[in-house]
Formats: C-alpha cells, structure tokens, sequence
C-alpha cells in the first residue's frame, strides 16, 4: 500500500471509536436544524474548504432530496471578513460573526487541525458566550480548542494533509448522521 495511504488507513483505524460521538452529533444537529436553528462552521485554509463543503451538504443535500437547512461558513463572506480583520483584527473574524449569527441553541463546528488558532479558539468562547454549543474537529489532542469546546474528535495524526482528510471522511459521516435523522 502507498505511504500515503497506509498513513490515512492507520488514521481512520484509530478514529474509528469516535464514529458513535459524530453520530450523536449528527442526532444534535438534525433537532437543531429541524427546529429553524442553524449551524456556523469556522476554519483557516483547508479547514475553511472543509467547513464550506459541510455547509453546502447541508443547504444543498447530501444524499437526500430534502429541505434545506441554515448552515452558514463563517469565512465565506469576504466583506466581513476582511471588514472584521481591519476594524477589530484577524482574531475577531469568526467571534464577531458567531455574535452577529448565532442564537442560542444553534451550533458551532470549529475545524484545526492544530487545534489552537487564535480567531477558531475566539469563536468558540463567543459561543460559550452567547448560548451556542460548540463542537471541534482538531489534529492531535491535548489542544486547546479540543478542551474549550462542548465536545471535540482529536484526530491523532502528526500531518496536516491526513488530519484534513480524516475530516472530511467524519464530515460526510456529520451528514449521513443527519439525513437518517431527519
């Protein structure tokens, strides 16, 4: 088997356990989003893709032909954004949209695959702040976003590419949860 390949296998063995957390998850967020609340996801570079890919399953469909549900990714409106980073600074970008678009009893998904980016850590204590539960997709574990939010799934790998790519796969796994749900 390719390096590659072997490396993102071994990953998903050891992430396996966690399925029943996404899954639960998944149960969460298809009241949530059944109820009219809505999901902001947040993440830099990658992650920010990953958080856009989940956001349109939802809005769009994922395997389903269904309603669409409010899921909105945080980094996807470049006029805030940079507005944001300019007037309060690039560690305000997702706070302020959490504050600005989260109710209470919506959710957020935090994507790091470090685990401790400054404007992902940010976001997630504005939830803390405004009644939102907050859940994290991170890189290996301990870290500090994984310890600041409701719950997280740490995957423990040492690359960034297979962290993102483990992602994805509980991601997916995000959104069949839902659709059965539903």
């Amino acid at each position: 088997m390719d390096v590659h390949l072997k490396k993102l296998w071994n990953t998903l063995e050891q992430v396996d356990g966690q399925a029943v957390t996404v899954r639960s998850w998944g149960g969460k967020l298809a009241g949530v989003l059944a109820a009219g609340g809505r999901l902001l996801v947040c993440g830099n570079g990658g992650s920010a893709a990953e958080a856009q890919h989940l956001t349109a399953e939802l809005v769009g469909r994922f395997r389903d032909d269904r309603r669409p549900y409010a899921a909105i990714p945080l980094h996807a409106d470049g006029s805030s954004l940079t507005a944001i980073a300019n007037d309060f600074g690039v560690e305000q970008v997702y706070a302020r949209q959490v504050r600005a678009h989260g109710r209470p009893g919506d959710v957020l998904l935090c994507l790091s695959t470090s685990g401790s980016s400054p404007n992902v850590l940010a976001a997630a204590r504005a939830a803390q702040e405004c009644g939102i539960l907050a859940w994290a997709l991170t890189g290996p574990a301990p870290n500090p976003l994984a310890d600041l939010c409701d719950d997280a799934v740490a995957v423990p790998a040492p690359e960034t590419a297979t962290v993102q790519e483990v992602h994805l796969a509980l991601l997916h796994l995000l959104c069949d949860a839902v659709e059965e749900a539903l």
